[in-house]
């Protein structure tokens, strides 16, 4: 059992998720969420690597996440939730679309009841965020076979300006969740040797401000900014979102 403080944002990240899922539209994004296509390809092009036959845990439901795609080529997907509703959704979504090699359980990520060495990928889209982040890295570490590797899609927390909006719009997320800052990044060092963070969007937020005929012509200047912005060491920070590649853990399994 975890320490009461613990089992209570456990408590609180569920019942958030349960509610998000309840609704119509679980998968509705705000205005920002249409400029992450090249966070999107970038996570396309790192869980490419699994091929029909892996095994591979995803850890957060969606109805539209990495899994479903991995899903579609062949490879074997478990995907977890704190959620029984968000968990209960996918599955009737899998089973409609023929998806047999797409199972579903509730499960904790910071306490998984998995076996070690058993999967040959790992994969999340805006969970790490939600979580112990070492507990989860060590998880992750457990799990993963040797030579397997873990993919991340998870947001920054260093730039004030998107801070300030994740401040006005409260409702949208939940009151534990943390977006990722350089330490954080860093302490997945501490069960891997390959880290591996991209970092991406930052001009190109400006087009969530600008309306429609201006955002057509700004898009492509502003991606273009973005490519050269987010590889400079002090700037990268700034960024919105970051794809993190995980590989050769440090030492034996911890196991349980």
């Amino acid at each position: 059992m975890g320490s009461t403080e613990t089992l209570d944002r456990l408590a609180r990240e569920q019942a958030f998720h349960d509610e998000r899922f309840a609704s119509a539209e679980p998968e509705e994004r705000d205005r920002f969420y249409a400029f992450v296509g090249g966070a999107r390809r970038r996570l396309a092009e790192a869980t490419d690597q699994f091929v029909a036959g892996d095994r591979v845990l995803e850890i957060g439901v969606g109805l539209s996440s990495t899994g479903w795609s991995l899903a579609r080529r062949g490879v074997r997907v478990l995907a977890i939730d704190i959620s029984p509703v968000a968990v209960d959704r996918a599955r009737l979504a899998a089973s409609a679309e023929g998806l047999d090699n797409m199972t579903f359980a509730v499960m904790n990520a910071e306490s998984l009841v998995l076996d070690d060495d058993s999967f040959d990928g790992v994969v999340g889209s805006g969970i790490l965020h939600h979580l112990d982040i070492s507990i989860a890295y060590s998880e992750v570490r457990r799990v993963l076979r040797p030579g397997g590797r873990a993919v991340f899609y998870e947001p920054l927390g260093h730039n004030p300006l998107i801070n300030g909006y994740r401040d006005r719009t409260p409702g949208m997320r939940t009151d534990d969740e943390h977006p990722l800052l350089k330490s954080d990044i860093a302490t997945a060092r501490e069960h891997f040797d390959g880290v591996d963070a991209t970092m991406h969007h930052l001009a190109v937020i400006v087009c969530a401000f600008l309306p429609a005929r201006l955002r057509r012509l700004a898009r492509p200047v502003l991606d273009a900014a973005d490519a050269l912005i987010t590889r400079l060491p002090g700037l990268r920070w700034w960024s919105w979102i970051t794809v993190i590649e995980l590989s050769e853990p440090v030492g034996p399994a911890p196991g349980r």
